[in-house]
């Protein structure tokens, strides 16, 4: 206890690191190794620094002296980035279906100091593998001898924005040809906000498709994945505009574009049909029931710890075949008008 009574803290690892003027990966294996491989010098400066700080392992962490410990770690982004929610569900789930309990801790900071938290649970002998859910400043070498398995996944930016499997716009493709099949011409893309990677590559895939297959395009409408900015767009569309589909953003910018439209005494499908994205629960019970583009987030998640594990037991993960988004067709959507709206 110190003077004021409060118990004495616990210098940390990186502390000693610092001390020592070493990476707290060097100070990590000459805890675990008792300084093997190590220079003289360098052993001779970390344990120094120990002796000063008094460092002392976390008695956990010093019983845990291999890496059979059948746990597994989970790194994302500080609390107040957006949740990953199903994503987290499927890595969890994935982990303990191969008998693994999975932790999940929320770094502060940005790249850096999760790649500092990464390597430090990487050396710390707690965990078989840390898979994070984020980027961070770690380089592609593999762990030292000795160390858990790493996995970072290319799924999600800082703020768990997604920017690989996620953000891709390619389904949109397979929602504008199948209206265009049932003889729309004319269309309208609502997007997200262009600060997401997966906002922009829809009204990428949008754009490229209506000129693919020789449709026109009204243009696309800054939204910000609000209701109020579906439900704008289309109060906001000039009488005449042939516009007979709108394509959503996501499930909340399309619900406000049927508002939008039941307002202007259109009815949906048969004046106006709209799409969204994210299949939410809620989609298939709106009336009518928004047709949508199912994202298996939860399939992401379970991929990138299925990459995680393979690592653990030194193996190639298998490349995986099914595909992780497909288009919904509900009520929302039909066939394009026979006589368009005030005689357009």
């Amino acid at each position: 206890m110190g003077a004021s009574g409060a118990p004495h803290r616990r210098p940390t690892m990186k502390e000693v690191a610092r001390a020592a003027g070493v990476s707290h990966q060097t100070v990590s294996r000459y805890l675990r190794f008792e300084g093997a491989g190590l220079k003289e010098a360098t052993r001779e400066r970390v344990a120094a620094a120990v002796e000063e700080l008094g460092y002392r392992p976390d008695p956990i962490a010093r019983s845990m002296r291999t890496r059979r410990t059948g746990r597994l770690a989970v790194l994302l982004p500080g609390v107040g980035a957006s949740g990953p929610g199903r994503t987290l569900v499927g890595a969890v789930a994935a982990a303990r279906a191969a008998g693994y309990a999975a932790e999940v801790l929320s770094v502060g900071g940005g790249a850096r100091e999760r790649a500092e938290r990464l390597a430090e649970l990487a050396g710390s002998g707690q965990v078989e593998g840390v898979l994070s859910l984020a980027p961070t400043a770690l380089g592609a070498a593999p762990p030292p001898p000795g160390e858990a398995a790493v996995v970072v996944s290319a799924d999600y930016d800082d703020r768990m924005r997604g920017i690989g499997a996620p953000a891709d716009g390619a389904p949109v493709a397979d929602l504008v040809a199948g209206l265009a099949a049932g003889g729309h011409r004319r269309f309208l893309h609502v997007a997200g906000d262009q600060g997401f990677a997966s906002a922009r590559g829809r009204r990428r895939a949008y754009l490229e498709i209506v000129e693919r297959l020789g449709l026109e395009s009204h243009g696309v409408a800054d939204g910000d994945w609000s209701a109020e900015s579906g439900r704008a767009a289309v109060r906001d569309l000039p009488e005449g505009s042939g516009v007979t589909a709108v394509i959503a953003g996501n499930d909340v910018v399309a619900a406000g574009a049927v508002r939008g439209a039941l307002e202007r005494g259109w009815s949906v499908p048969g004046d106006i049909s709209v799409t969204g994205w994210d299949d939410d629960p809620v989609a298939a019970y709106l009336s009518p029931a928004l047709t949508t583009v199912a994202v298996d987030l939860e399939r992401v998640g379970a991929r990138a710890m299925e990459r995680l594990i393979a690592a653990v037991h030194g193996r190639e993960a298998e490349e995986p075949c099914e595909p992780l988004t497909r288009v919904v067709w509900r009520e929302s959507t039909g066939p394009a008008p026979r006589v368009r709206r005030g005689g357009e």
